[in-house]
């Protein structure tokens, strides 16, 4: 089952010409007072991480005269910050990074929200999923684990525990169609953000989790957690050494193990509709200065990012058909609000 669609794959080719140099330029428009920087999800998460990454660096190579600031606007699934910035028509001192719930969120609560009522302006990144264990478990590959969970499949009560981030959002989608995939049945615990999630399964409350890479990798390196696989059709392309004997690299693929399922998640920035043109490229000039630093790329190192980089048009294409592909996987784990 795959779930990554051919453009995303396609995508990276044309980086180069979608995004141009850069520069702000000194004639064009630029903020006039303290921007804020929404993130529709809670703190310690992917989107979180990423967010205040690029606050410091903004801060610290001064790459905008007036000051940034990260909100965090979690509330109905990411509802509270979407709605924050539709409500801001025209105003260009507010900008949101988006995950998933871009998509998810509007088709499983009916919020009255639709990325067309933002301006898309950059994608920065794709982000992977890895499927996770504590390390004190036995399970060394995602073969061993299925296998344990679906033996625990008959009795509700029995079941292992899937922890992720929301509810009807990404990882519970993940979940479903890996129950799909290999007959199991887990019994999904949400949270508000991928820290907690991974703070759970270290604390040994729940067995396993998706979370993306930048949110386990620091209990990963601790020697807390244990990656079993990642879900994409191919191997990350990391090599350098994150514990003393793996790198993300050395992570096999779900498919590899028997589960033929892929999926990978925007981290994209959107302003308000209403803004201009200049107010829109003035972000896209900074954010690509952002993504210069030697701090960006470390990050996307560390986190094991796709490094896939669009805007304009293509940007638009890309975000217009994820809304499809999650409204059919949506559909089909019976997630559509009705």
């Amino acid at each position: 089952m795959t779930f990554t669609s051919t453009s995303l794959r396609a995508a990276s080719v044309v980086i180069a010409g979608v995004l141009g140099a850069g520069t702000v330029q000194a004639q064009g428009w630029e903020p006039t007072k303290t921007v804020e920087f929404i993130v529709p999800a809670g703190t310690g998460g992917g989107a979180d991480q990423m967010a205040r990454l690029s606050q410091a660096i903004i801060q610290k190579h001064n790459l905008m005269k007036q000051s940034i600031v990260v909100i965090n606007k979690a509330g109905g699934a990411g509802a509270e910050g979407f709605l924050d910035v539709k409500g801001a028509k025209g105003e260009p001192h507010k900008i949101i990074i988006t995950l998933s719930n871009l998509f998810t969120t509007p088709l499983a609560t009916g919020v009255p929200f639709n990325w067309r009522d933002l301006t898309p302006v950059m994608m920065l990144a794709l982000d992977q999923f890895v499927l996770w264990v504590n390390a004190e478990t036995p399970y060394k590959t995602a073969k061993e684990y299925i296998g344990a969970a679906k033996a625990k499949s008959a009795n509700p009560s029995d079941r292992f525990k899937m922890a992720g981030t929301g509810s009807k959002q990404e990882d519970q989608i993940i979940t479903v169609a890996l129950e799909k995939q290999t007959g199991t049945k887990f019994i999904y615990v949400p949270f508000k953000g991928g820290g907690d999630v991974a703070t759970q399964l270290v604390g040994k409350h729940v067995d396993s989790t998706v979370n993306n890479p930048i949110e386990a990798v620091a209990q990963w390196r601790g020697g807390k957690l244990r990656p079993l696989c990642v879900f994409d059709n191919k191997r990350l392309i990391y090599k350098t050494k994150v514990t003393d004997t793996m790198s993300w690299s050395d992570i096999p693929t779900c498919k590899e193990s028997g589960v033929d399922m892929d999926y990978l998640m925007l981290r994209g920035i959107f302003m308000p509709g209403g803004v201009t043109d200049a107010q829109r490229d003035y972000y896209v000039a900074l954010f690509n200065k952002v993504r210069e630093t030697p701090e960006w790329k470390e990050f996307m190192e560390r986190g094991a990012f796709n490094q896939t980089a669009l805007t304009g048009n293509a940007y638009r294409d890309w975000v217009a058909k994820e809304e499809q592909r999650h409204r059919e996987l949506m559909k089909e784990a019976g997630f559509i609000a009705n």
